[in-house]
């Protein structure tokens, strides 16, 4: 039996435009006094529907939220508003993805634990969440970029045939541009904030690809020859070059992380690299989660250059809802079947009295089966269209915010 339920129904939006999703108007305000947020925010004020005048970018992409590109993350100030409205001592995501609700939790003094199947997202989960040394870790990223740089490293290079380069590195890489990759790579281990490095190699190779600029999220395949480019309206090359990148993504991995600094928290964090169906949590008295919808994202071949440059364990069969099973009855059913042993799970180290806020979409219809069997109760339901989509997305696109009770 449900005791509460709240719906800000996204239908309201009463403008043409709504039909496409990118400003329609609503029947109430947005809600974006996040800092507003206590425990005694009545749900009902929670209109979620935030418009790019509401929720900028720069906002929603701010410290290091936007270390590295990752499809599939949700919006940061979502999982603020519930950390906030519940105050647990400890908040878990069992599919932590890129981190956003572990690093919202760190910054406002959450003990947080977090677990994803793929480890590309657990170490971007590490690095947005770990304590530094600004003076060591400023070092360390400049003096690697000038030992990259320098001509004998690079002649070392081109002499030593044991330097790993894949089949799949030298399809989708110029040779110069893969080359500086390889010498970056050999050197991490000499660092102490290597997992940083690793990080700012993975989002140097994702521009420095040989791929089209408007289609860096799953290019099908090497694009070797001048194309006309609909992001920039004109004719592009594919760059042969990566040096440009490992410059770039350097400041601004630095500049980020000292603004997080700033309002990182010191409290217990805990990353776990595993299937969320058979991992030990430990204690907590809330859960924030956006686990992955069923036939939409393969989350490890989205970072496929990641593992390939990095080594990294390749998992991809253990990822649950994956893209390449499709979304069929099958699918559904083993998905349905996944996420309630997931669930059931992390359930274990759930405090009595604690919550699972769940966030997504849910357009199959398949979460109040999930929830049944799991065994918790319904408290409120939230909906809210997603009115801005990054990328060529075509179409309106909604998310339901589950809030769930034992």
């Amino acid at each position: 039996m449900t005791e509460r339920v709240t719906e800000n129904q996204p239908a309201s939006a009463t403008t043409a435009e709504s039909s496409h999703g990118y400003n329609p108007q609503y029947s109430m305000a947005p809600f974006t006094t996040f800092s507003s947020v206590t425990p005694k925010t009545e749900l009902e004020v929670l209109n979620l529907n935030w418009r790019e005048q509401d929720l900028p970018e720069r906002i929603r992409t701010k410290h290091v939220h936007r270390l590295h590109p990752y499809l599939g993350k949700f919006v940061p100030q979502l999982a603020e508003i519930f950390l906030r409205k519940y105050e647990p001592a400890t908040v878990c995501d069992p599919f932590c993805g890129s981190g956003t609700a572990l690093v919202e939790a760190v910054g406002l003094g959450i003990n947080a634990a977090g677990c994803d199947i793929s480890s590309f997202n657990t170490l971007m989960s590490r690095v947005k969440t770990d304590k530094y040394d600004l003076q060591q870790l400023e070092f360390e990223i400049g003096d690697i970029l000038n030992r990259v740089a320098s001509t004998k490293q690079m002649r070392l290079l081109e002499e030593k045939p044991s330097y790993h380069s894949s089949e799949y590195l030298n399809s989708w890489f110029a040779p110069p541009a893969l080359k500086s990759l390889i010498a970056y790579r050999e050197l991490i281990e000499d660092y102490q904030y290597s997992d940083v490095l690793r990080l700012i190699l993975s989002r140097s190779a994702r521009s420095a690809r040989l791929t089209t600029h408007f289609d860096l999220d799953f290019p099908k395949y090497p694009q070797t020859e001048p194309y006309y480019c609909y992001k920039h309206r004109r004719t592009c090359k594919p760059t042969e070059n990566s040096a440009q990148f490992l410059k770039r993504y350097s400041r601004d991995t630095l500049k980020r992380i000292r603004e997080y600094s700033a309002v990182r928290r010191d409290v217990s964090i805990s990353i776990i690299n595993g299937d969320t169906r058979k991992v030990q949590f430990p204690e907590c008295d809330l859960v924030v989660t956006s686990p992955p919808y069923v036939g939409l994202i393969d989350y490890h071949a989205q970072h496929r250059y990641s593992y390939e440059l990095l080594g990294l364990e390749w998992k991809a069969n253990e990822e649950i809802g994956a893209a390449e099973k499709g979304g069929s009855l099958r699918a559904q059913a083993e998905y349905v079947d996944s996420m309630v042993e997931s669930f059931e799970n992390v359930k274990k180290s759930l405090s009595k009295e604690g919550r699972m806020v769940v966030i997504v979409n849910d357009k199959h219809g398949l979460y109040e089966e999930i929830q049944d069997r799991v065994g918790m109760r319904l408290e409120a339901r939230l909906e809210r269209h997603v009115n801005r989509r990054t990328g060529r997305r075509a179409g309106d696109f909604f998310e339901s915010v589950l809030i769930w009770t034992s």
